[in-house]
């Protein structure tokens, strides 16, 4: 008797190792999943269908995205040598007491403006 062989029926799927890693680039730079479906070169759905039946892939998607901010953390606080941009985060992170205010003088004082329209006549 001859052995069947099950064949799997349907296109092949997009989501090969070289797209996943495609994908993760774009997330690792901040890229938006339109973003990083466009540098694949497939669709939203694609994606979402993945991340539906990989939840771990939507997990390190989450990280990835962390990169950009954790790398521009280490710039600010790397240049914190410099008093100027010690000055300028200090200001952000210590508003009450290093942000430059800005004093409001409350005792607005308006003078009355009388106006004349030339060549009317008053009515008696």
């Amino acid at each position: 008797m001859a052995k069947v062989v099950s064949k799997k029926v349907g296109r092949p799927s997009s989501m090969t190792t070289e797209t996943i890693a495609k994908l993760e680039e774009v997330f690792a730079i901040g890229g938006s999943d339109t973003e990083a479906c466009f540098y694949a070169d497939i669709a939203t759905t694609t994606l979402y269908e993945y991340q539906q039946n990989h939840p771990e892939f939507t997990a390190r998607k989450v990280a990835l995205r962390e990169n950009p901010i954790l790398k521009a953390r280490r710039t600010v606080m790397g240049a914190l040598g410099e008093p100027e941009h010690a000055k300028w985060y200090l200001s952000r992170k210590k508003k009450d007491e290093f942000s430059e205010k800005t004093e409001v003088d409350n005792n607005i004082h308006f003078e009355p403006i009388t106006f004349v329209i030339k060549g009317k006549k008053d009515a008696d």
